[in-house]
């Protein structure tokens, strides 16, 4: 059984105007920023499945959110009104499970998974602040890791496909979204990386429901940036393994820009040999 403490900080801080012309709402800025600890387990079969090595995981994160929107509602005769509300608050967010199947061939290693929320109950539909979906969504993909320990070289790659369900408080469903993560290192020793990490984001189908007065509304986001991570003992038969990241948005359509760090603490059972293991998989 191992152990997966993720701490993911420093996030979404982001400054952007959007028009909504086809209403005569000229949205100024929308800004918000996070900062989150995410801790779980990490239960991993000791008994194969389908041949490969299956695992289930359940995470909870609680941190401090504020959120701002300023907006300008434009008449039909040029008269305009403005306004702008502010939240802030310490929240927990839902409970996500995960189940994991992954295979290793030498240098190659696969993997499919499923994730999903199991709602908290501390969204709240009148605050900005929230850190709970509000709804229930699912997620489905694959990955792919090259990791050649002779030379160091590392690179990884998940996708995956995310269905959302309604919120039913504001009767607002966001469209099916594909997303893609990735990451390329190399190892300068055997317990020390450093490379590249970046994410893409597409949502496919519009959002739905009574509550989408902006119609489909479809976002998109890419980001890029740095990463480093350590290896490193802890006790007797195990390991940790610690990774910093960070992302900058580009490319960003109809959601807020800014940048994202994330700081994650894995600990494992170490492996028999002294070489370093495999970098675990992107995790979304």
């Amino acid at each position: 059984m191992g152990v997966h403490v993720d701490l993911p900080a420093l996030g979404g801080i982001g400054d952007r105007g959007q028009k909504f012309r086809p209403r005569g709402i000229n949205c100024c800025w929308a800004q918000s920023s996070f900062g989150c600890r995410r801790l779980g387990p990490t239960y991993v079969f000791a008994t194969p499945v389908l041949g490969g090595q299956a695992s289930i995981s359940l995470f909870n994160a609680a941190g401090h959110v504020d959120a701002g929107i300023s907006a300008t509602l434009t008449g039909p005769m040029g008269a305009a009104i403005s306004g702008t509300k502010t939240d802030e608050r310490t929240t927990f967010a839902d409970v996500f499970w995960q189940g994991a199947l992954k295979w290793n061939q030498g240098v190659h290693n696969t993997m499919i998974y499923a994730t999903g929320n199991i709602q908290s109950g501390t969204y709240d539909p009148t605050r900005l602040a929230n850190l709970g979906f509000g709804w229930v969504a699912v997620d489905g993909g694959a990955g792919y890791t090259y990791f050649d320990q002779k030379t160091g070289h590392e690179f990884s790659a998940v996708a995956g496909l995310t269905y959302n369900f309604i919120n039913p408080d504001i009767q607002y469903q966001n469209g099916i979204d594909f997303h893609l993560d990735w990451g390329a290192s190399q190892f300068l020793s055997k317990n020390f990386q450093v490379g590249l990490a970046g994410y893409f984001f597409q949502q496919l189908t519009g959002d739905s429901g009574l509550g989408a007065k902006l119609g489909p509304f479809k976002t998109r986001v890419t980001g890029i940036g740095p990463q480093v991570g350590f290896i490193f003992p802890v006790a007797q038969g195990y390991q940790g393994y610690l990774n910093l990241k960070g992302y900058k948005d580009l490319a960003v359509e109809n959601r807020p820009e800014g940048w994202t760090a994330w700081v994650t603490l894995a600990i494992s059972p170490a492996p028999p040999s002294e070489a370093p293991p495999m970098t675990p998989m992107i995790r979304k």
